[in-house]
């Protein structure tokens, strides 16, 4: 029987919606084995990220005799097995420590609704049947920390290339403009490639300001300081360009752009974050923090070796969400050398959302105009796969077998020649 604490594939943990917990303390107290893997298991979670988390092992008793000569945190976890008619007594030492704003979650080994009933009348905040599974704590945990009042937070979604030069900004260009259009939504596109950047090209305008000023004075960052920056493209689509200008050296601290992100997704109901291909310490901490992370590759050998070392790297990073989604660019160019499409995903293990065909007039007209390739033609194959791709990272249908547009049909007229 597999361990229920453990997600597999006959147990996914199902995370969906799940807010990330603000700066809180919590110290957990671990009478068994499993919660102490539930509890390593949670505080691996990207919803973890600003929470300082300890956990001990024991119960009550170490509880209240650790906390008698110091400060008790935000919130306690206490594992324990004593009896229903013994637990209130079990727990008043650590009453007598603890202060008044600190939260408990007690978990048990009985169901006894009378005595869930007793322990919330005395102050404890909540009361869970061992064993607990991960999203059941954290589920807890965010209903006492999260104000339920509170604004929703905006979906985060970042596109990366497995390789330079992959499409992967034309891509997340395409599904920003895509997103806004197709479930009117406010959207926000942060082109966070500051040297190189596109995402001006690409729509036509030429911001005076843009994302370096939120990167490079983060004191003055907020949600007024923000919409001054940003440069409207259409009805529902913002943009936070890059300056794509080489007169300065961009070097940045890890969590550099955590505080961008953050206020983006309070700004509007969805983000997409445009990185480039550089794995480095800021990289890895916006792909850890984003709600949907999505890997663009064309299939030759060096795409699929770095598609299977961050899909690898991704999965330590983001151990409880599921994989990256995967889109597979430029398939069909002529005379070029490449790997079947079947054969670059079989190593992989993972199927792709979209397989996009090479067509360079296509996507070389929508370029050089600065439009989408909806504008330019709407009916095209292109148009129909972006539709699809923003449906599926929006989470507004689920992934399917990933057409391959006009690539198909072409390549079976060829096959009838």
């Amino acid at each position: 029987m597999p361990d229920p604490q453990v997600p597999d594939e006959a147990h996914p943990v199902d995370l969906t919606g799940l807010r990330p917990l603000p700066r809180i303390s919590i110290h957990a107290f671990c009478e068994s084995e499993q919660m102490l893997r539930t509890m390593e298991q949670m505080g691996r979670d990207r919803r973890m990220a600003k929470v300082n988390m300890r956990v001990t092992n024991g119960g009550t008793e170490a509880a209240a005799s650790m906390f008698s000569g110091s400060p008790t945190p935000n919130l306690i976890i206490l594992e324990t097995d004593v009896q229903p008619s013994g637990l209130l007594a079990e727990l008043a030492p650590l009453a007598d420590v603890c202060d008044p704003s600190t939260r408990v979650i007690v978990v048990g080994r009985y169901n006894d609704i009378a005595l869930y009933r007793e322990l919330i009348r005395n102050g404890i905040s909540e009361y869970l049947v061992g064993p607990v599974q991960m999203v059941e704590i954290l589920s807890s945990i965010a209903a006492i920390f999260v104000d339920p009042e509170a604004e929703p937070v905006g979906k985060s979604i970042a596109f990366v290339g497995a390789k330079g030069g992959v499409g992967s900004s034309t891509i997340a260009h395409n599904c920003a403009f895509g997103i806004s259009t197709l479930f009117s939504t406010e959207t926000i596109l942060a082109d966070l490639d500051l040297p190189f950047g596109t995402a001006n090209i690409d729509f036509d305008q030429d911001p005076a300001q843009g994302i370096a000023e939120a990167v490079f004075a983060p004191d003055r960052l907020d949600e007024v300081f923000l919409d001054r920056l940003l440069t409207k493209c259409s009805e529902h689509l913002s943009m936070l360009a890059a300056p794509s200008l080489l007169d300065r050296a961009y070097d940045y601290e890890g969590m550099a752009f955590q505080p961008i992100v953050e206020i983006l997704q309070r700004s509007a109901p969805v983000a997409v974050l445009d990185l480039p291909h550089v794995w480095s310490e800021w990289t890895r901490s916006v792909l850890a923090a984003a709600d949907e992370v999505v890997i663009c590759a064309v299939p030759d050998l060096a795409n699929l070796r770095n598609t299977k070392n961050m899909l690898d790297a991704l999965k330590k990073l983001r151990p409880n969400d599921h994989a990256p989604h995967l889109i597979l660019n430029q398939v069909g160019m002529p005379k070029r050398p490449e790997i079947a499409p079947n054969d670059f995903f079989e190593p992989l293990e993972v199927e792709p959302i979209a397989i996009l065909p090479f067509d360079a007039a296509l996507f070389g007209n929508a370029a050089n105009s600065g439009r989408m390739i909806t504008e330019i033609d709407a009916k095209s194959p292109a148009a129909e796969t972006f539709s699809q791709i923003c449906h599926i990272v929006t989470g507004r249908s689920a992934a399917k077998k990933a057409k391959k547009g006009g690539l198909g049909k072409m390549l079976g007229l060829l096959g009838r020649k």
